[in-house]
């Protein structure tokens, strides 16, 4: 059913952001705004990580809460934050929290429902997916007249031969889900042939078809663990398995490379299970854990939300999978502090690197929300 778009708006303007509503306000860099590492942080929640909807369902409103009240005056065009978006978009309707769709309204109208300022760019298109799951919602023109129009552009300019336009790992999240998206909202097959084209173009530079795992960029093509096996970084691999379940659900049965999607996600869905750390979680260097101290829960986040969704849509075997995303979903919560932060993120950054037990950044947020929307999903059918 059609919302009125005018009602929610208005509503909407109650949780404006600061940031975007003309109060002074400290321009953060990219990195402050997406989050930080507190010196002295407090005690761990030890939340129920039960496979019960209940106990999801308080583990995603705290956390989400917890993100809205600490980020929402940064709000901002990057991907950082259209990551956390999509997770609010996603826990909005499971919870549900209109708060959440509130706020998302508040933000696209903010920013006159723009993508960022690199036109080309993945990351500045990564908002759209929120701009496009709105416009699903509320059909209200100006939600996707800036994406269509950018986008129209876009498919006019050729191919750069030395460098694919998406050429790193974590661009497949970014922009796909985007051109997907655009593609179910107008009915224009354009704008999926365009995406599917660049797709398989990044995949055949950065796939490595033993492993089934995604290098981070050509770069990493020939680098190595300590351990002497190649080095796939968890958080990119996360995004494009994320990327994957977002483009399906948008392509249609009869799509001629569908199935080639779902090989390499289920491909993927196999490695990243037979490579599950006893608590759960994943190590930043997927190959070489014992090189890595900590789990890191963007990755993870993402790895439990995508195998989850898998399972709902019929792709995985259930019996097979569950059990990973039941301790996957367990090992998540318990990152989470009394606070509501949620912890073992790592920061900005193309490699696995250092951190703390208490670091936190919004995009971890996003793939905790969303993880949650979709374990939620299996444990009412459960």
């Amino acid at each position: 059913m059609r919302k009125k778009w005018s009602g929610v708006l208005a509503a909407a303007c109650i949780v404006m952001v600061p940031a975007l509503s003309g109060q002074a306000h400290h321009v953060k860099s990219e990195a402050e705004a997406a989050g930080d590492t507190p010196a002295n942080p407090p005690a761990l929640a030890h939340l129920s990580g039960a496979f019960k909807s209940k106990d999801i369902k308080a583990a995603m409103r705290k956390v989400g809460n917890w993100e809205m009240k600490k980020s929402r005056e940064d709000f901002n065009q990057d991907w950082t934050y259209a990551a956390l978006y999509a997770g609010y978009m996603a826990a909005a309707k499971s919870l549900p929290e209109p708060g959440y769709e509130k706020a998302m309204l508040a933000m696209g109208n903010g920013f006159n429902w723009k993508l960022g300022p690199r036109k080309a760019h993945a990351d500045d298109q990564a908002i759209g997916q929120t701009y496009l799951e709105l416009y699903k919602d509320y059909h209200e023109p100006r939600m996707i007249e800036p994406t269509e129009k950018q986008f129209d552009a876009l498919m006019k300019t050729p191919d750069d031969p030395k460098k694919p336009l998406w050429w790193w790992c974590d661009a497949l999240f970014m922009a796909p889900p985007v051109w997907a998206r655009l593609y179910s909202a107008t009915g224009n097959k354009a704008y999926l042939d365009y995406m599917d084209h660049e797709w398989w173009i990044t995949s055949d530079l950065l796939y490595n078809q033993r492993e089934h795992l995604y290098f981070r960029d050509k770069s990493y093509l020939d680098k190595h663990e300590p351990n002497g096996k190649p080095l796939f970084w968890l958080r990119g691999n996360g995004w494009v398995m994320a990327g994957l379940a977002r483009v399906l659900d948008e392509m249609p049965k009869n799509y001629p490379t569908r199935q080639k999607y779902v090989d390499q996600y289920k491909e993927m869905a196999a490695k990243v299970v037979s490579i599950q750390s006893p608590d759960g979680l994943w190590r930043p260097g997927l190959l070489d854990p014992d090189a890595y101290p900590l789990p890191e829960n963007s990755g993870s986040g993402f790895f439990v939300y995508a195998l989850a969704w898998g399972i709902d849509r019929g792709i995985l075997p259930r019996a097979t999978y569950l059990p990973a995303v039941e301790k996957g979903w367990a090992g998540l919560v318990s990152h989470v502090y009394v606070d509501g932060r949620l912890g073992c993120i790592q920061p900005i950054g193309a490699a696995p690197g250092d951190y703390k037990p208490a670091s936190s950044y919004v995009y971890g947020v996003g793939a905790f929300l969303l993880a949650g929307s979709e374990v939620d999903r299996l444990a009412e059918k459960k």
